[in-house]
């Protein structure tokens, strides 16, 4: 979904990350908003005036997506549901999951909690608006909050549409799923209903190209496609999931891995390994003992100047093991999954008492699924269909 990601701080534990395609909503938002939007609502300022003002909006609009995706994340931590973190990108922002809620009571709380604050967050901004022009302050304040108090008030509204995966969709998610106890059946239904919302905006975008507005006709659009496309990965998501739950690593992992000693230099490793084999991670092992000391990666060898290479060693820049390289054998591949995919990690160690046990690749649990989900295709396909007596 994103590219470039770039931490900005921490709130109640949950990292807060904007992408680089938000910067792209910043700039339109403070241009549309001290070009056109408050100097009809708030006429007779200067330009520098209407510029603070929109600046003063898009920081609303920041802390508005923040509150709402932190809701979410607040919720889905008391129901023991794991978050990456918050993400700001060109559409909104996301709380990141990396599983789907245990039950279909904390899907309906999580989902609901971020319309709530928002409702909250447009009372706010308008009761200090109205407060703010009683007081005689500045009318300027007044207009910019009573702008917030209309963006949050949308904001809510258009996320409970019921198409899958805005807020309103994971509701009617959550009340399919409480009903025919079946998360995969409850995915697709709401995912349907997302995918045609998207096609509906879509086609508001090309009729409001029709009517001579460019900009507005394009946006809906590509929101229209984000959501379709969204809605058919997040029923693939279950799909996979639902695959791989329960099955361990163990099952999926390379028990005769390929590894390299620390004393290797680095063009050695290049020309004898990442040349020949084409894996962008190696485990290190020690070559008495057998103990695993860590991994190297093509990104460590690319930092180092190529006519370093022959006097630099593996052990040199080796990084440690730990829970974003290594994982236990008998854990969960969904959790496996779930690591690699968040990470963009391609491979990760097996490890037990120190000990590698073998090498995971995102590649052979892909197999397993193509494999999986094309026999029980197959299956459904070949089974006789039931008479009546």
């Amino acid at each position: 979904m994103f590219g470039k990601t770039f931490k900005l701080f921490s709130l109640f534990g949950f990292e807060v990350k904007i992408d680089l395609s938000w910067l792209i909503i910043i700039a339109l938002v403070t241009w549309s908003l001290s070009m056109a939007v408050f100097p009809a609502q708030y006429p007779g300022l200067d330009w520098p005036a209407y510029l603070a003002m929109g600046l003063g909006g898009a920081a609303g609009l920041f802390v508005s997506i923040v509150w709402h995706e932190l809701s979410h994340s607040l919720v889905a931590r008391r129901y023991g549901l794991p978050m990456r973190g918050i993400t700001l990108f060109i559409f909104g922002g996301v709380a990141e999951m990396s599983d789907e809620p245990p039950s279909a009571k904390a899907e309906f709380m999580m989902a609901v909690a971020g319309p709530i604050s928002s409702v909250v967050l447009a009372g706010i901004s308008f009761g200090l608006s109205l407060l703010i022009v009683l007081a005689g302050l500045p009318g300027a304040i007044a207009t910019v909050l009573a702008w917030l108090a209309l963006i949050n008030g949308l904001l809510a509204v258009f996320n409970m549409i019921p198409g899958f995966p805005l807020d309103g969709g994971r509701v009617l998610r959550s009340i399919i799923w409480h009903f025919k106890g079946n998360l995969r059946a409850a995915t697709s239904a709401a995912s349907r209903v997302g995918g045609t919302f998207g096609m509906v905006l879509v086609g508001l975008g090309f009729l409001t190209l029709l009517w001579g507005a460019p900009l507005g006709g394009l946006w809906w659009i590509f929101i229209g496609l984000f959501l379709r496309a969204a809605a058919k990965q997040g029923y693939q998501q279950v799909i996979v999931r639902e695959a791989l739950k329960g099955e361990p690593v163990r099952r999926f992992m390379n028990d005769s891995p390929v590894y390299v000693t620390p004393s290797i230099p680095l063009d050695r490793l290049v020309e004898d390994y990442i040349y020949r084999l084409h894996y962008k991670m190696f485990p290190v092992v020690e070559e008495n003992t057998g103990r695993l000391l860590g991994c190297v990666t093509t990104r460590q060898v690319s930092d180092v100047p190529r006519d370093r290479w022959s006097s630099t060693t593996v052990g040199d820049i080796a990084c440690e093991c730990g829970e974003e390289n290594a994982i236990n054998a008998d854990s969960d591949s969904v959790h496996a999954l779930s690591h690699m995919s968040g990470s963009g990690q391609s491979r990760m160690m097996v490890v037990e008492d120190g000990q590698l046990v073998g090498v995971l690749s995102l590649k052979d649990l892909m197999d397993f699924l193509s494999l999986k989900l094309e026999l029980e295709s197959e299956s459904k396909r070949a089974s006789p269909p039931i008479l009546p007596r």
